[in-house]
C-alpha cells in the first residue's frame, strides 16, 4: 500500500468503520404537492412531513423535485470530464486564500486533510464585503470570481444551467421550512437578495486506506439549505440526534438529499437542528457529488428571529455577521490551524 500521508489520517475515534448501518429512518419526501396547489390537505401534509424532518434528522430526501433528469445527468458528465484532466490542466483555475472559487486539491476539515478534489463555482458574483454591521464599512470585494476551464468546452454553460435549477429548488424548499415554523412563506426571502449560494463539484478518488481517512470530514454545514446530487456510489453518512451513531445515506435514483445549515437552526433558535455529516472514501470505485449550498448575502446579521423568540423561549444565540464568519471559516480550509475554526457554537447564550 505505500506510506500513507499522515495529512489524511483522522484520529481513531473519527475514524470510519468497515461495516456500516443504513440509514432506513432518514425521511423520504414527495415533493408533488408543490405542483398541485388545489390540493389544500395534500400540501398541509407535506409542510408538516418538512417540519417533523427538519426536527428529527436535519436530513431528508425529496422526489418528484421538478428538477430536470437531463441538467442532473449533464452535470455529472461534465464534472467528470473536468476531472479526468491532468492536475496541470486542472491547476490553471485553481483557488487560493484570495481566490475563493475553482479548483482545489488539498482543502482541510478539522484539521486533517479530506480525500478529495472540488470545483466551487457561485450563482452571482458579489461586489460587496462586510466589514463590519455597519454598510458605510463594507469594501469592494474581490476573489469571489467565478473561473472558468477551457475544458470541457460546454462547462460553463453546463454548470450555470444547472445552478439555476438548484436555485429554484431551494427557495421552494425555503418557503416550506418557513411554513413550518409558522411564518410566512417569503419570510427566508429578503436574506439572499444578493446571495453567495454556490455548487460544489466534489470528486473522491479510490483511497488505498479507507479505514484511516475520510473523503470529507465531520463536519455541519454553515448555510440555509443544502441540496445534494450523487452518482449512486454510496458514502455518505449522517450522525443521528438521539444515539450519536453514524448512518449510511441509501442511495435513491433521481432523489436530492437535503440537510438544514446552521443558519436555520440559529433562524428557529434551536427548533430545527444541523447535523454532524461526512463522507467515506471507497477503495475499489470513485464517487462523485454536486451540492448546492444555498447562502445569505455577506452582509447578513444572522440572529434568531423576532418571531420565535418570546418571553418564555429567547434567543439563544448573539447576532453575528455571516459575510465574516464565513471568511473565517475559509481561512482554514486551506492549511491545518491551531485551533478549530469558528462555530455557532461559539455564539451560543449561556443558560
Amino acid at each position: 500500500m505505500g506510506e500513507v500521508d499522515p495529512a489524511f489520517i483522522q484520529e481513531p475515534e473519527h475514524r470510519p468503520r468497515i461495516s456500516y448501518i443504513e440509514g432506513e429512518g432518514i425521511p423520504v419526501i414527495d415533493l408533488s404537492p408543490l405542483h398541485s396547489p388545489n390540493d389544500v390537505s395534500a400540501f398541509e401534509g407535506l409542510v408538516k412531513e418538512i417540519g417533523n424532518a427538519c426536527k428529527e434528522w436535519g436530513f431528508f430526501q425529496v422526489i418528484n423535485h421538478g428538477v430536470p433528469l437531463e441538467k442532473r445527468q449533464k452535470i455529472e458528465k461534465t464534472s467528470k470530464r473536468f476531472f479526468a484532466q491532468s492536475l496541470e490542466e486542472k491547476r490553471k483555475v485553481k483557488k487560493t486564500e484570495k481566490l475563493v472559487l475553482g479548483y482545489y486539491d488539498s482543502e482541510y476539515t478539522k484539521n486533517v486533510r479530506d480525500w478529495k478534489e472540488v470545483f466551487d463555482f457561485i450563482i452571482e458574483e458579489p461586489t460587496l464585503f462586510p466589514n463590519s454591521h455597519e454598510p458605510a464599512n463594507d469594501k469592494e470585494l474581490s476573489g469571489w470570481t467565478n473561473l472558468w476551464p477551457e475544458y470541457p468546452p460546454e462547462f460553463r454553460e453546463t454548470c450555470q444551467e444547472y445552478i439555476q435549477e438548484m436555485e429554484k429548488l431551494a427557495f421552494k424548499l425555503m418557503e416550506l421550512v418557513a411554513l413550518s415554523l409558522g411564518l410566512p412563506a417569503d419570510r427566508f426571502h429578503g436574506f439572499f437578495k444578493d446571495q453567495v449560494s454556490y455548487v460544489r463539484l466534489n470528486y473522491y478518488p479510490i483511497c488505498p486506506f479507507p479505514h484511516l481517512a475520510l473523503g470529507l470530514g465531520r463536519h455541519k454545514d454553515s448555510g440555509a439549505v443544502t441540496i445534494l446530487g450523487e452518482d449512486g456510489v454510496p458514502g455518505l453518512e449522517v450522525k443521528r440526534r438521539k444515539n450519536g451513531e453514524w448512518v449510511r445515506v441509501r442511495h435513491i435514483p433521481d432523489a436530492y438529499i437535503i440537510n438544514i445549515g446552521d443558519n436555520i437552526k440559529v433562524w428557529s433558535n434551536d427548533e430545527y437542528e444541523s447535523v454532524e455529516h461526512r463522507v467515506i472514501v471507497n477503495s475499489e470505485k470513485e464517487r462523485y457529488s454536486y451540492p448546492f449550498f444555498l447562502l445569505p448575502a455577506l452582509s447578513t446579521v444572522v440572529e434568531p428571529l423576532e418571531e420565535l423568540t418570546n418571553e418564555q423561549n429567547p434567543a439563544k444565540y448573539r447576532a453575528y455577521n455571516w459575510g465574516e464568519f464565513i471568511s473565517n471559516r475559509n481561512q482554514s480550509n486551506y492549511q491545518k490551524q491551531k485551533v478549530e475554526n469558528l462555530q455557532i457554537s461559539d455564539f451560543k447564550i449561556s443558560e
